[in-house]
């Protein structure tokens, strides 16, 4: 049985996740190189010790991050955007292509860009 201190720790997660959320995503989407979904993914396959533990730390937040999504469907909070970032920091066969699909539905090609604009930044250009 939940108490209300359990509660008020579940509200206070939702409203930093939420408030979180309105930061990080304007950030990330400026950040994105304009040819990102055009450019060859020129990554080798040995990577330094250094560049390993950032890839793990990375998808070990992402997992954290789906995690938390998945329960804000059912709890108070932005479910569908965190699962969204949380993909997007995960590594995964086939991660660009699903990325590909979600930029080029037209709403939210126009809502990125928009965004890109009011940054000064030139828009993506996707194939």
């Amino acid at each position: 049985m939940f108490t209300h201190k359990y509660l008020l720790w579940i509200a206070a997660f939702s409203l930093l996740s939420f408030v979180g959320s309105l930061i990080i995503v304007p950030i990330l989407l400026v950040r994105i190189p304009v040819d990102y979904f055009v450019a060859e993914a020129s990554r080798s396959s040995r990577l330094s010790g250094l560049a390993l533990l950032g890839r793990i730390i990375k998808n070990i937040l992402g997992i954290i991050l789906l995690g938390a999504g998945i329960l804000m469907l059912f709890l108070p909070g932005q479910g569908l955007l965190t699962i969204v970032i949380a993909l997007s920091l995960l590594d995964f066969p086939g991660k660009q292509s699903l990325q590909l699909r979600l930029v080029r539905q037209p709403r939210v090609y126009k809502a990125i860009n928009w965004l890109r604009c009011k940054y000064k930044r030139p828009p993506l250009i996707i194939p």
